[in-house]
């Protein structure tokens, strides 16, 4: 199993006496995930998640990017330091960025701006995009419209919306692939796994999002990839597949989306 999207780098959520990241890294590696990927967040978590690559540089890819939730006025200054720090790093991907109004929309246009930068850069360099969009769907496709889905990926994580929405994004942009997460699996997921019929196995990848979003029946303790195999299990049940078949698809998605 590739796990494409986990935050296993983030040390407060995995204290030392539980075996620090590394512990949880070696717990998902036991449970049958193959590889994980490791999307950026900010300045501060590039360290972090560059130092726990490098004790797993087999296991592991890393992304750069600047979370939506951390644009600020200096996102610029923010975005050029991120380049410089992951500068001699095989990244695989742009990621993770987009758009989040969840919490706060003051810096609606600045988070527009640097979507809309970071979407450039990542043509630039040939890369495919992690994107996260909450409550936020029209200026995400805004955006990604406005650059006529250039790059050479997308891939909307953490994808919890419902089938509508996802028909709407296959038919502007019928290359881009989803990623689901531990939502699939909670009783009022039903949303998410009607989506899921419209986004069908050739689309799908398998994410975590830790240490976010725990899955049945692991909900509501802090999400590791170890628990990748109870998504799994729900998403092939949802596409009439065995959990084996379903693994084998969303692995190759993977490997392809992210040239592993």
């Amino acid at each position: 199993m590739i796990d494409t999207h986990t935050h296993l780098y983030l040390s407060d959520s995995y204290p030392e006496e539980g075996g620090g990241v590394c512990g949880a890294v070696e717990r998902a590696i036991d449970a049958g995930v193959s590889h994980l990927v490791f999307p950026n967040i900010d300045v501060a978590s590039v360290m972090p998640m560059l130092r726990l690559h490098d004790n797993f540089p087999e296991q592991t890819s890393v992304c750069r990017g600047l979370h939506p939730t951390e644009v600020r006025d200096n996102w610029r200054e923010e975005l050029r330091e991120i380049r410089e720090l992951t500068s001699d790093a095989d990244c695989k991907a742009w990621g993770e960025i987009g758009v989040d109004l969840y919490w706060d929309e003051s810096f609606r246009s600045k988070q527009m701006d640097a979507f809309g930068e970071q979407l450039d850069l990542a043509y630039s360099e040939r890369l495919p995009v992690i994107i996260h969009s909450r409550n936020a769907w029209d200026e995400t496709l805004e955006i990604l419209q406005s650059m006529g889905g250039r790059t050479p990926g997308l891939l909307f994580h953490s994808f919890t919306s419902g089938p509508e929405d996802a028909r709407k994004v296959i038919e502007i942009f019928p290359e881009a692939r989803f990623a689901v997460n531990g939502v699939l699996t909670f009783k009022n997921g039903g949303e998410v796994r009607e989506a899921l019929k419209v986004i069908g196995k050739d689309r799908v990848m398998l994410e975590t999002d830790s240490p976010f979003l725990a899955p049945v029946p692991k909900r509501g303790r802090t999400n590791e990839s170890a628990y990748l195999e109870y998504i799994r299990d729900v998403a092939a049940a949802t596409l009439s597949m065995s959990p084996e078949e379903f693994e084998t698809v969303s692995d190759r998605n993977a490997r392809e989306f992210f040239r592993l």
